[in-house]
């Protein structure tokens, strides 16, 4: 009797102890795990710098702005049908001065009051067909060369705006703008009169062919 009145009282804390063991398996991995080391923070700042600056030697002075309907039609064979396509093309050509053909021998100083400056010819700058304003109207008798026909249209169409612009006077109106430009921002920056003229080059003779 005596040693089961002594079992009776140790079951309680036996249960205690059991109980104590399984929080501590359960709960104890959170009680002692490690701090979880954080990423630093990166802040990274930037500043863009201009590295470099593309000098540029020609002064656009005129646009001129073209729209015109090609037709370009192509012989295939004389048993087919020519090829044909009408495009409506949309273009442009520029006129400018290229300040680089400028040498120290085109500039003279005269007096305190008076400079004079020899320009360049005016040249044409560029031309193009804009493709985005630009569009095919209609195809004939193409044979599966679509693409083809419609590249070569293209470039002819291009011809066609530098003939237009050339016709038009860009470069005189070039030389005009020059004049309304250049001239009083020259003066604003040498505080002198300033006097444009034409450069007059030397060329040097060509020789006879041999014969």
């Amino acid at each position: 009797m005596p040693l089961l009145r002594f079992l009776i009282k140790l079951i309680p804390w036996v249960i205690v102890i059991f109980a104590g063991i399984f929080l501590w398996r359960t709960f104890g991995g959170f009680l002692n795990k490690p701090e979880e080391k954080k990423e630093p923070e990166v802040v990274v700042n930037y500043n863009t710098v201009l590295t470099s600056v593309e000098e540029l030697g020609r002064m656009e002075l005129v646009r001129y702005n073209f729209k015109d309907v090609v037709e370009y039609e192509k012989s295939v064979s004389r048993w087919v049908p020519n090829s044909k396509i009408v495009l409506i093309v949309a273009g442009e050509a520029v006129g400018c001065l290229d300040f680089t053909k400028i040498t120290q021998a085109d500039i003279w100083f005269q007096g305190d009051s008076l400079v004079q400056v020899a320009l360049p010819e005016p040249e044409l700058c560029y031309y193009k067909v804009d493709h985005s304003k630009s569009k095919v109207f209609s195809k004939e008798n193409t044979y599966f060369q679509d693409a083809d026909l419609v590249e070569e249209g293209y470039k002819y169409a291009e011809q066609n705006v530098k003939r237009a612009a050339l016709n038009s006077g860009i470069l005189n109106q070039t030389q005009v703008n020059a004049e309304k430009v250049l001239k009083p921002m020259l003066e604003e920056i040498t505080g002198k009169r300033v006097v444009l003229i034409k450069q007059r080059r030397m060329k040097n003779p060509q020789m006879p062919r041999k014969r």
